[in-house]
């Protein structure tokens, strides 16, 4: 018989008691190995990883050093003022007067140290968008006749310019007019003409038996009568100077001149072509189509202004020349420019068409020989 006082656990079976002993050692084997952790303390960190090293792209070698570019002068010509036509040409500006060296007193054109030049200054106002054909009239004889410039101030609209002669005395009443009525004005220069010395334009005529000092003596003289100008020309006193301008020798420091001062020039002999305008630098020049007054006949004026027009829409520009105001010319002229417009062309100052470039060479018309 068992006694009373013995444990419970030995009525248990076997099998309970070895699990319960199997749990309790894996409790005491949990509770030391925290202990031995928390006595060691963390583990230390892994050491990083080193990166892996980076590819380094070669330096590209720098660039050969350039050579300074070349000091280059470049002549900004600006653009001709865009008015109206009819407005009143700019008075002279002294900035575009230089002293001559030979008449120490006298004033002759020039470019201003602001690139302006004379040929723009004082071109005529006009409208250069447009795009009807133009045709410029260039009216020479200005200041030979007290009556026929009152006629031509008078009675011509003032997209018709002037070609006023240095012999002119007392300009400056008829050069004011001039300018209030808004017409350009080119001077008239002197040079031997066809049938010299039966035919002479006056004592100061540049010559071709002259020395090159002497003609440019006369050159100064020439330029130095007015102020104000935007070119030149050689139609004066109903003659062209077409011995003056067909000698190479002679003619070309001329060219050079013009060019050098900012003033166009207008050939009035289009039937020389001794010294190709394109190879004098800087030059702005034209030769005009037709003389529309030779003879100073109605009827043959309206031959010539009708082929004039024919000229004009074939090239898209075309200059006529009158080289005197007869009453006849000026009545012509007049009535003739009042029906333009309706027959879709555009009167325009000399220097709007000078300044355009030319659809193809001049085509010489025979002036001289009536129908």
């Amino acid at each position: 018989m068992t006694r009373a006082d013995d444990s419970g656990a030995a009525r248990l079976p076997l099998a309970w008691r070895l699990l319960i002993g199997f749990w309790m050692l894996i409790v005491l084997a949990g509770a030391g190995g925290a202990a031995v952790l928390a006595y060691l303390g963390p583990l230390p960190a892994p050491p990083p990883r080193p990166a892996a090293p980076v590819a380094q792209a070669a330096p590209s070698p720098a660039p050969p050093p350039q050579p300074p570019a070349p000091a280059t002068a470049v002549v900004q010509t600006p653009s001709a003022p865009q008015r109206p036509a009819g407005t009143p040409i700019a008075a002279p500006d002294p900035a575009l007067l230089d002293a001559s060296a030979a008449y120490p007193t006298a004033k002759l054109p020039r470019i201003g140290a602001d690139g302006r030049t004379p040929m723009q200054t004082y071109a005529a106002g006009y409208d250069p968008a447009d795009m009807r054909p133009k045709i410029g009239i260039l009216l020479a004889g200005i200041g030979q006749s007290s009556s026929g410039s009152d006629d031509a101030l008078r009675s011509l609209p003032p997209e018709v310019s002037f070609a006023v002669s240095p012999y002119t005395p007392s300009p400056d009443n008829l050069l004011g007019d001039i300018r209030a009525k808004g017409h350009e004005f080119l001077i008239s220069i002197p040079m031997e003409p066809q049938g010299y010395p039966t035919n002479d334009e006056g004592a100061q005529s540049l010559l071709i038996g002259a020395t090159a000092q002497q003609n440019a003596r006369r050159l100064d003289w020439a330029l130095s009568r007015i102020q104000g100008y935007a070119g030149a020309t050689n139609a004066l006193d109903g003659m062209r100077g077409e011995r003056f301008t067909a000698s190479t020798t002679q003619f070309r420091p001329l060219l050079e001149q013009l060019a050098s001062r900012g003033v166009l020039f207008v050939d009035a002999s289009p039937e020389t072509d001794q010294v190709p305008f394109s190879s004098v630098p800087r030059l702005t020049a034209r030769r005009i189509d037709i003389t529309v007054d030779a003879p100073a006949v109605r009827s043959e004026i309206d031959w010539k202004l009708a082929q004039l027009e024919g000229l004009a829409r074939d090239r898209g520009a075309a200059i006529g020349l009158a080289l005197l105001p007869r009453p006849v010319t000026v009545a012509v002229l007049a009535q003739w420019s009042a029906t333009l417009k309706a027959r879709g062309l555009a009167l325009a100052p000399i220097s709007a068409i000078v300044r355009m470039p030319e659809a193809a060479q001049p085509r010489v018309v025979n002036t001289n020989v009536s129908r």
